[in-house]
């Protein structure tokens, strides 16, 4: 288990904050490699506790280094796809990608969401590392929780608003 997830992604948003470019390099370097490449075990090995955990600090760290602007706490990455959609205006073909991201097996999961990032990075939307990180280490859970989640707050909104508008008489 990593020590304390919030000290971990902390000292990668210190590495964001301090304006260390060629840290945030380093970490890029990981991207599409599970166990991440040895110029990042410096900015991983000091959290990691448990070896269960390292695919998911590396892939975190990774995605950080890819696109790490500051994003607004307790933020899903659902709600992160939702925004893109609608920048894309509602396309079909990021719906068909956010779909097959919460199809993904543990296996495939890091490529999917390091083409999300790069989306996400495209449109300036931010992501709640805290977050995701914590998604990440649960995708495998039996209930699917995180990806119900995900769902929700990627498709839920749009009910919402709709029933909204409807109940206002727009």
């Amino acid at each position: 288990m990593v020590n304390d997830d919030s000290n971990f992604i902390a000292s990668l948003e210190n590495l964001r904050d301090s304006k260390d470019r060629a840290a945030l390099a380093r970490l890029r370097r990981g991207l599409g490699k599970e166990m991440g490449v040895p110029e990042m075990y410096r900015y991983i090995y000091p959290f990691l506790h448990e070896r269960r955990q390292e695919r998911y600090c590396f892939l975190v760290a990774s995605l950080f280094g890819l696109h790490s602007d500051r994003a607004k706490r307790g933020v899903s990455f659902g709600a992160v796809f939702r925004e893109i959609w609608k920048k894309f205006k509602e396309s079909e073909s990021i719906e068909k990608r956010f779909t097959n991201l919460l199809s993904a097996d543990p296996a495939e999961l890091g490529e999917h969401l390091r083409h999300a990032v790069s989306l996400a990075k495209s449109k300036g939307v931010p992501v709640d590392y805290y977050r995701l990180f914590f998604h990440i280490k649960m995708w495998d859970h039996p209930d699917r929780f995180v990806q119900r989640d995900w769902a929700r707050d990627f498709w839920g909104n749009e009910r919402q608003q709709t029933e909204d508008k409807t109940s206002k008489g727009e």
